[in-house]
């Protein structure tokens, strides 16, 4: 069999409290499965560690012949309450029991009530959402929310700014909004009026003055005047990178002097993943519109957009639905899973558990720091940036082995993202303990070592 989907991971015995690895991978046993993905789904669906996943709980994952990973993925940045809540499960099996499966966009108390909850935890003046199915469609409506409140103010006022490297979903806008040219090649006709300027993570782009916003947008040939909006992923997904607070602090000022809206891509930030209810709080703005997703509900596919009201309001009835807007089991699941985040103090142990993380990862990945050209992130989440030299240039081949081999120590993380496909994103259910992730961050580094030959 080939293809990156079986790629073999040398399996290294190991049982620990968090992890086991006691066959050989891919098990032998589920060749049989991974030949039938490869047959039966799209090439896309492959690129991931070829593990057979059976069942997860918490912070672990488990396959059906005895292995235990710990998991640094959450799925994609999803399971922030955990795998397999019993409280998401059990209010998901009593929706179900109810009797409601779906209702489109006639009135239901779950869909409402979580519009509810998730506007009493916006800050102002957020106070309307409109709950969707997945973090692209939230991208493609803030889009087309920012310039219809544009081109209300000035027919020309239609231009979308965004940023290099960032990641905005998978969709036609969402791809034209992004900032990663490979996404985009299949468009053809990109959209002259989305464009990109540099992120200041301080990494990729060393000018993290707001200067350079403001001269991109002039070489781009862009006026002010004609920005209906900008928006940003709270951290690049890609990197987990974050910009300067007083970048954003004029980033605010600058839209407001110009009439444009400020959307936050949360899909990934929100819900305690940076240490803070918003990820957004830690640049100390309040954008206009906000888009959620992944881990609202820890399991099931829902989404939202929440804003300002005179901005959501901008259509008319029947004019801007989505077909399982708010789904009343996807609803059900999510209003369980913040509750379950708020209840177990899940936001604080991202802060207190991500600090011991973001420690070790310096403390024992220093050995390797000529092949890390940085690490970012806060909470529980971030980006081990690997290079190949001096030059900075990415490594993705080596970012994969050290992802694979990890794989077989018990350590679960996605394939590399980012710029090349060399960052090593870690981004562990916000459960997780300070013990299981100093082990988690041993592993990665045992795995940095040998692809390495140290």
């Amino acid at each position: 069999m080939a293809g990156v989907a079986t790629q073999r991971i040398q399996a290294h015995k190991v049982q620990t409290q968090y992890r086991r690895i006691v066959t050989e991978l891919p098990v032998p046993e589920s060749l049989p499965l991974l030949a039938d993905a490869q047959r039966y789904e799209p090439r896309s669906m492959g690129g991931q560690p070829p593990i057979v996943w059976d069942r997860a709980e918490g912070f672990s994952v488990y396959d059906a012949w005895g292995n235990q990973w710990l998991d640094f993925s959450s799925g994609v940045l999803v399971t922030n309450a955990g795998h397999g809540r019993k409280e998401i499960a059990d209010a998901i099996i009593c929706q179900t029991q109810h009797g409601l499966l779906h209702n489109y966009c006639f009135p239901g108390e779950p869909r409402i009530r979580l519009a509810r909850k998730l506007v009493e935890l916006a800050p102002e003046p957020l106070n309307k959402a409109f709950l969707v199915s997945t973090g692209s469609e939230t991208t493609e409506c803030a889009v087309k929310l920012m310039r219809t409140h544009g081109r209300r103010i000035r027919e020309s006022k239609d231009v979308i700014v965004s940023f290099n490297n960032a990641f905005h979903g998978r969709t036609l806008g969402a791809q034209m909004i992004g900032g990663i040219p490979a996404l985009k090649e299949w468009i053809g006709h990109l959209d002259p009026a989305m464009v990109q300027v540099p992120f200041p993570d301080g990494f990729r782009c060393q000018d993290v003055t707001f200067d350079l916003f403001e001269e991109s947008l002039a070489k781009a040939g862009i006026e002010p005047k004609n920005v209906a909006g900008v928006i940003t992923e709270t951290y690049q997904g890609g990197g987990a990178s974050f910009g300067p607070p007083e970048y954003f602090h004029k980033l605010r000022e600058w839209c407001d002097t110009w009439e444009a809206l400020l959307t936050f891509d949360e899909v990934q930030a929100a819900f305690g993943r940076c240490g803070r209810r918003w990820g957004f709080e830690h640049y100390g703005v309040v954008p206009d519109l906000m888009c959620l997703g992944k881990g609202i509900s820890s399991c099931l596919p829902i989404a939202a957009v929440v804003g300002r009201g005179d901005v959501m309001d901008l259509y008319p009835p029947g004019s801007m639905t989505s077909t399982h807007t708010g789904n009343p089991i996807c609803a059900a699941a999510a209003l369980a899973n913040i509750s379950v985040i708020f209840d177990d103090a899940l936001i604080e142990n991202a802060a207190s558990v991500g600090e011991v993380l973001h420690t070790e990862l310096w403390k024992q990945l220093a050995p390797f720091d000529d092949r890390i050209g940085a690490i970012h992130g806060k909470g529980l989440v971030a980006g081990v940036h690997v290079v190949a030299d001096d030059s900075l240039a990415p490594d993705g081949a080596l970012a994969h082995n050290i992802v694979w081999d990890a794989a077989g120590r018990g350590l679960l993380m996605f394939a590399p993202v980012g710029v090349g496909g060399a960052t090593i994103k870690i981004a562990p259910p916000l459960c997780i303990t300070a013990e299981a992730v100093t082990e988690g961050v041993r592993a990665l580094a045992e795995a940095f070592a040998t692809v390495l030959g140290r």
